[in-house]
């Protein structure tokens, strides 16, 4: 397998454009025939590559204005010194890609995939204005964010430092771990971000919408924050919930006790507006049908396996929680935040009570924005005013489900899962 290597900074037809990608997803494929593609100063603006693969290509330099990448995969790509204005990046997979220098102003990236992503200064070689590629000019620049939207995207341990993204959508956005020095946030909308453990020193948040968002681990003194709004946002557990772990802990094991003894030990536990975050992922597949946590802080917590059967989590905060396999069977969620939640395989449907009687999951007025549901099971739940939008159902179950004023903007799988029996 070779590499097939273009530059010139001319515009491409859709012919050769087709030609160039099928060939480097053979390569990528290990497929005979294939050649990896390297595009570098190549014009596809306006190019469609939806769902194509470009995994480990690089494009360098190359521009992409307005073109249609909607679930592209670039992972490990090399974007660096792209420009990528207003470029339709939807639900891209763009990790570890190598974006330092990159233009990406307007772009849309909702939900796009860009863990580890390098947006940081890169020297960018640019066409000498009358004798082009054969002289060209160096010139140092950061990542040019601003005005892009990443509402819902994954930005785990992305490297920031001095970009700027002035006025930009991170709404609901998880950006844990990120390196942020330096960079200019502000009146970027951060609002139900997830910040722990980002870097934030000398990063301009002035004027920035950071409600609601949550920086555990986030040394805020250290950012520009004149005029943000961080009204509702969750900082860090206080020593008190943190010294409150083991009895929370000890609560749980009694819940898991009674479960397996048929209730003649223990009690179902009671953790109704309690911090749990400082139970981390102690409480992954243990027993804990009908327990109670409304209004609870369980963001982040591993749940993965666990039996909440029956449990009454209205109102609980359990953003980015992981409840993948979970039998939540008549479980009532009722008001809960379960924005970028991951519940993927877990059951939601009627718990029986009797050989006559059950109760449905409830999901009323929940918020399961960009939440992970491949393979849940919904079947009769009820998601009376639920916000759905850009959650992914693909080959979930919402038989008998009851939908009503339900968001549903940018949703995957959802008329194949109402489908589905």
């Amino acid at each position: 397998m070779t590499n097939i290597t273009l530059s010139g900074r001319r515009k491409l037809s859709a012919g050769e454009i087709e030609l160039i990608v099928s060939g480097h997803e053979k390569f990528i494929a290990r497929r005979p025939g294939g050649k990896r593609a390297i595009l570098k100063f190549v014009d596809l603006s306006g190019a469609d590559l939806a769902g194509r693969n470009l995994a480990d290509a690089d494009v360098s330099a190359s521009i992409f204005d307005g073109a249609k990448m909607a679930g592209i995969n670039l992972e490990r790509a090399i974007l660096f010194g792209c420009d990528l204005r207003k470029a339709d990046l939807r639900r891209a997979r763009l990790v570890r890609a190598d974006l330092r220098g990159a233009c990406l102003r307007g772009a849309n990236l909702s939900q796009a995939d860009l863990t580890q992503a390098d947006f940081r200064v890169g020297q960018v070689a640019l066409p000498h204005p009358s004798k082009g590629l054969a002289s060209v000019v160096h010139q140092t620049r950061e990542g040019q964010l601003d005005n892009a939207i990443f509402a819902g995207a994954t930005l785990d341990g992305s490297q920031l430092n001095d970009a700027s993204a002035f006025a930009s959508d991170f709404t609901d956005c998880s950006l844990k771990g990120a390196k942020m020095s330096g960079a200019n946030l502000k009146d970027a909308n951060l609002s139900g971000a997830m910040l722990d453990g980002a870097d934030v020193a000398n990063t301009n948040f002035e004027g920035a919408n950071l409600s609601f968002a949550t920086i555990t681990g986030v040394d805020v003194a250290q950012a520009r924050t004149y005029g943000a709004n961080m009204s509702g946002a969750i900082r860090a557990p206080t020593a008190a919930a943190i010294e409150r772990a083991e009895e929370l802990f000890a609560r749980a094991q009694s819940n898991h006790l009674w479960c397996q003894t048929g209730g003649r030990e223990g009690k179902p536990a009671t953790f109704d507006n309690e911090d749990l975050r400082p139970l981390a992922d102690r409480l992954r597949g243990l027993r804990l049908s009908a327990m109670s946590a409304k209004g609870a802080i369980m963001v982040g917590l591993d749940l993965t396996g666990s039996h909440l059967q029956g449990a009454q989590l209205d109102g609980a905060d359990l953003r980015g929680v992981c409840m993948r396999d979970a039998d939540a069977r008549g479980a009532r969620l009722t008001g809960a935040n379960l924005t970028k939640a991951d519940l993927r395989g877990a059951i939601f449907a009627p718990l029986p009570l009797s050989a006559t009687r059950q109760t449905a999951a409830s999901f009323e007025r929940t918020n399961v924005r960009y939440a992970l549901a491949q393979g849940a099971d919904m079947t009769g739940a009820v998601l009376d005013g639920a916000d759905l939008r850009g959650c992914d159902l693909t080959d979930a179950r919402l038989s008998g489900a009851s939908i009503r004023d339900v968001q549903l903007y940018a949703t995957l799988g959802f008329e194949l899962a109402r489908a589905a029996a």
